[in-house]
């Protein structure tokens, strides 16, 4: 197995252990980007000086008895929303080809701190306003979209050019990549990870979060990044904890939710099979499962539109109107649309959240997580416009893609994608565990228990 291969966990073991230098796994990445990332185009810019110049320095840190934890010498991979400071922070856009930050982000110096290594910048659709990422193909056909906006985070994880990443997420952006790729997408508690010096899409939706190859791995970034920043005004004054789950696979009293309604509505049969099989090994592991009745659906999509899009208009405001032709057509088109949309149509999407939280957390009292598809299908031909369903529905695909992640934004509440398997084209196909407020505890466990039933993760065949 060569270095760019392995998980963060057996990066992170490796390195502790002196089996594996940093500068040796930081080589290993950026060969294997050197070699894919002309089919993948995954990164916006590679900083291969500045990876190994921190991995030499991480090797000697090491060596010196300064190690740092896990994270120490282990290359990743940053949203190109996220400020680095010195680097050029483009959103994938023309707009600002020529920005550069000028200080780092919140979770930017979190992981320097902790000793990670940053390989590069990778693609979002245009400020993260889309659900495709149509600059980078799907690691595991390169036909295909490779799901958004954080496509290029979920790529660069799912081909071993990077060994974690982070994406962000406001109607589904890191779980639906992470589904559509075959890896491991976690979108935390609303506000838990700082979003200070992130380049914002709807500032009451957006989430910073991991995509990596195990459950695991999720948990050792996510407990290198939550805690509280008062730069971000949303930012929990949560106390900082160990996520890492439990290493046993015992799920006896907890209680998974099945959703009657709505999560398995105009879902891929396939999708919906794998899932259900999924669900149906938790509870082979202990847990009981529970049928539930999902509130308020018919509202779902609209609060979402109705909150992002005038919140998305009103961050664009000075620079659309300077170089509106500076955009792609498909951003400035939804933009230009939040202008049009009147101040009561979000003050009723707002109410709407509302009445939304206070049932979910109704609901999530009787459960501990809920189990259901992340996407109800799996990745589309890059040409591909909409979805037609069994009963003849015809669903445009951004709008299937955001259709079951998009409540978990509006909720605030958690979401873990995990792999299950994948269709008979060889598409991955991937499950969301949906929890409380603060409940990613919760959501590790199970998931990290799920994993353990199934065959070790790999790359994908494609990159």
């Amino acid at each position: 197995m060569q270095p760019y291969e392995l998980s963060l966990t057996q990066a992170a073991d490796a390195v502790r252990a002196r089996q594996l230098s940093p500068v040796e796994l930081a080589d290993s990445v950026l060969e294997r980007i050197g070699h894919v990332e002309p089919r993948l185009q995954a990164y916006v810019t590679v900083t291969a000086e500045q990876a190994r110049r921190a991995a030499r320095e991480a090797e000697n840190d090491i060596a010196a008895g300064r190690y740092r934890g896990p994270l120490h010498g282990i290359p990743m991979g940053l949203k190109d929303l996220i400020d680095v400071a010195g680097a050029a922070t483009t959103a994938s856009s023309r707009v600002r080809a020529d920005h550069r930050a000028q200080a780092d982000s919140t979770v930017a110096a979190r992981l320097a701190a902790a000793g990670a290594v940053l390989a590069g910048k990778t693609h979002t659709h245009e400020f993260a306003y889309g659900l495709t990422t149509p600059q980078t193909n799907n690691a595991w056909d390169r036909e295909r979209v490779a799901g958004g906006s954080s496509g290029g985070s979920a790529v660069a994880v799912a081909a071993g050019t990077a060994t974690f990443t982070l994406g962000t997420d406001t109607g589904g952006s890191i779980r639906v990549p992470s589904a559509l790729n075959g890896v491991v997408g976690l979108k935390p508690t609303y506000g838990l990870i700082p979003r200070h010096g992130v380049t914002s899409l709807s500032w009451s939706l957006d989430h910073v979060g991991p995509i990596t190859r195990t459950v695991e791995d999720a948990a050792l970034v996510l407990t290198a990044l939550a805690g509280h920043d008062l730069r971000d005004p949303a930012s929990l004054t949560t106390p900082a904890i160990d996520y890492r789950p439990r290493t046993g696979m015992d799920l006896t009293g907890l209680r998974v939710g099945v959703p009657r309604n709505y999560y398995f509505d105009h879902v891929d049969p396939e999708v919906e099979a794998a899932v259900r099989r999924a669900i149906a090994q938790l509870e082979s592991l202990g847990a009981r499962l529970v049928e539930i009745e999902i509130p308020l659906t018919r509202y779902i999509q609209a609060t979402q539109w109705g909150l992002m899009v005038p919140e998305a208009t009103a961050y664009h405001e000075r620079t659309l109107r300077a170089v509106p032709e500076l955009y792609q057509a498909d951003i400035r088109i939804l933009l230009e649309a939040g202008e049009l949309m009147p101040a009561g149509d979000y003050l009723r999407a707002q109410r709407s959240r509302t009445l939304m939280r206070q049932e979910w957390a109704r609901m999530l009292q009787d459960v501990d997580v809920i189990a259901a598809p992340t996407v109800p299908a799996t990745a589309v031909k890059a040409d591909q416009e909409t979805i037609t369903w069994a009963d003849g529905t015809v669903e445009g695909v951004s709008d299937a893609y955001v259709r079951l992640s998009s409540p978990a934004n509006i909720t605030g509440v958690p979401s873990l994608s995990v792999p299950v398997g994948h269709d008979t084209t060889g598409l991955p196909i991937g499950m969301q565990l949906l929890g409380r407020p603060l409940g990613e505890s919760a959501l590790l466990r199970i998931g990290h228990a799920f994993q353990q039933t199934q065959p070790a993760p790999t790359l994908a065949p494609a990159a």
